[in-house]
């Protein structure tokens, strides 16, 4: 559904579902009564500013029945936030398609702590580009190759890309060697069944049939450690980092696999040496050949 409420502050409109009947007799009531923690006097100023709308624009008012609009949507109160210490860089920027570097420790979309400092967020802002959408997306810990649809006429033929397999990927990573693993002879493809549940903070490899599938590949060695070239060729959360862990190649700085360790305030001086290099594809409205490729490095194998 098409929010009747524009992007503010590079922020979209919060989308909230009403019951049809209960013990509430208007929508403010029950909005009241869901949000108990939030000021009451707040809330009831949003709808008194004509902030809280249904769709199609009709405004909502304090009197409003709660039986008269299934979705409404408003603007959150967002906290002020601390500007992480990380920058993106633009590489490539035409009427459909935006694509840039995402440093480590930005967030690609808004999610927890993280709203006006996520990819998203700030380049809708520094470019004015409020119909701004991202393609796909990176953890906040992995930096590297972002794309983003500029337009919303031609986003879904962007997005068929994605949903069909259409596209190729390219990582690099820092991790241990293993010689039993014999990658100097060619590369190793590594499948399994991954599973991450919406209240489990880790993603897990368990029975069954495979669903992942990631090509490993040793680049370059120093003493001890390797530089990897992985292509994945599923897009499972988690994946690239559970698969290295998988094969005792936890990649470099990895605070989740294959130990999880206690939660602490991040390190900019110790990123996950994980990076998304490149991304290819054939352009599904003009049929031209797109290749973008990461101007990072990984501080581990500079």
């Amino acid at each position: 559904m098409q929010s009747p409420l524009p992007v503010r502050n590079g922020v979209n409109a919060t989308r909230l579902r009403l019951p049809s009947e209960g013990p509430w007799s208007t929508a403010l009531d029950y909005i009241l009564d869901r949000f108990d923690h939030v000021d009451p006097e707040g809330i009831g100023a949003r709808f008194d500013r004509g902030e809280v709308v249904a769709l199609g624009g009709d405004v909502l008012t304090r009197s409003t029945p709660l039986g008269e609009h299934t979705f409404i949507w408003y603007y959150r109160e967002l906290p002020v936030e601390k500007r992480l210490p990380v920058e993106l860089s633009v590489l490539h920027q035409d009427e459909r398609l935006l694509v840039v570097d995402k440093p480590h420790f930005l967030p690609t979309t808004p999610g927890g702590m993280y709203v006006a400092e996520s990819a998203l967020v700030r380049l809708r802002v520094e470019l004015d580009l409020p119909d701004l959408i991202p393609m796909h997306r990176l953890d906040r810990m992995t930096a590297g190759i972002l794309m983003f649809s500029v337009d919303p006429a031609t986003r879904g033929a962007y997005q068929l890309l994605f949903e069909n397999r259409q596209i190729s990927k390219e990582y690099r990573a820092v991790a241990p060697v293993r010689s039993e693993l014999n990658l100097d002879a060619g590369p190793l493809d590594v499948r399994s069944r991954i599973v991450k549940s919406r209240t489990y903070l880790l993603a897990q490899e368990v029975e069954g049939p495979q669903n992942t599938h990631t090509t490993v590949n040793l680049l370059e060695q120093r003493d001890a450690r390797g530089l990897y070239r992985l292509q994945p060729h599923t897009g499972k959360t988690h994946q690239l980092r559970l698969h290295m862990a998988s094969l005792g190649l936890g990649i470099i700085n990895d605070p989740f696999y294959p130990v999880l360790h206690p939660q602490a305030p991040d390190d900019y001086t110790r990123p996950l040496q994980l990076l998304a290099h490149s991304i290819a594809f054939t352009d599904p409205v003009d049929g031209t050949e797109r290749r973008y490729e990461s101007g990072l490095s990984l501080a581990e194998f500079a």
